[in-house]
């Protein structure tokens, strides 16, 4: 972390202005540099992950002398409307025309800054890295499509992350999920985390109050209240919550894994001495009607 104190936090808007500034061809050297001007008081490192993935919602076709003619999904439905969707028509009429489709591809990258020195003091950004690449013919030449959903998602071309496809854009980045759903500030998470668990917990005091617990034991029956039976009921903090404390209080404190469902919680030293610590994942507790693919999906 830089001596200068966090002016604020990273938000989804501003983030997605800085990604913009972007050259592609020096994009990947001037991520961290960008973010941290962008963002003063704030240190960015950047971490890739090897998750190779391909987008369907970003798909363009392009005419035989490289024109772009559109949205991929809208210009098979535009032509299998002229033919009143026949498929075959459609299949012998491009199996050969060179129309050809680009697609998007990519791997994910996070980009950590810590806010403090405590465990949970870091602010996290899930970034995708994607290159547009030429992938192939807007038809599999050799096999008619069964039915529009095969030309809607092809299937035909090769997907590997190391290729030989003409790469037409990138790479550029983009922040993950919904907007603002790929920034993670986890002790804002976890301290709304922690009063949402709190209010729901004390909305229900009085049916617990009234709660009794019907025992039966070898010396007979007895009936205790249920708060006498669970008396820090409303003292509950998340495990999360008690797995920073516990981990800031340990002496020296331990690399860990939390694993919370699907999620992971990474923790970490550096050579400083400056504790740190990432987050992946889904949240399998569910606070205030809210179930989160991310930590962030339940930041207010």
């Amino acid at each position: 972390m830089t001596e200068q104190e966090p002016v604020r936090l990273p938000d989804g808007a501003s983030v997605e202005a800085v990604l913009k500034t972007l050259d592609p061809a020096s994009a990947d050297a001037d991520l961290a540099p960008a973010l941290s001007a962008a963002f003063p008081g704030f240190s960015f490192t950047i971490a890739g992950v090897d998750d190779f993935y391909w987008r369907g919602d970003a798909r363009t076709v392009l005419s035989p002398d490289g024109a772009r003619l559109g949205d991929h999904r809208a210009w098979v439905e535009r032509q299998l409307a002229e033919l009143d969707g026949d498929l075959t028509a459609f299949w012998n009429r491009h199996r050969s025309d060179g129309h050809r489709f680009a697609e998007w591809r990519g791997t994910s990258v996070f980009s950590f800054a810590p806010t403090g020195r405590g465990v949970a003091d870091f602010v996290q950004l899930s970034l995708g890295r994607d290159i547009e690449f030429l992938a192939g013919p807007v038809v599999d030449p050799d096999y008619r499509p069964y039915s529009a959903d095969d030309l809607f998602d092809p299937s035909w071309v090769p997907r590997e992350q190391v290729t030989d496809a003409p790469v037409l854009a990138g790479p550029v980045y983009r922040l993950r999920g919904r907007p603002g759903g790929g920034i993670v500030h986890m002790k804002s998470f976890l301290g709304r985390r922690a009063r949402i668990e709190r209010e729901q917990r004390a909305a229900r005091r009085t049916e617990l109050e009234n709660r009794a617990i019907h025992e039966v034991g070898p010396v007979g029956t007895r009936d205790i209240a249920f708060l006498d039976a669970n008396p820090g009921w409303f003292d509950f903090v998340p495990r999360e919550n008690r797995f920073f404390a516990d981990w800031e209080r340990s002496t020296p404190p331990p690399t860990a894994f939390l694993p919370i469902g699907p999620s992971t919680f990474t923790t970490s030293r550096s050579a400083a001495g400056v504790r740190s610590a990432s987050f992946r994942g889904r949240s399998q507790i569910r606070p205030s009607g809210c179930w989160p693919t991310t930590a962030s999906r339940c930041i207010g």
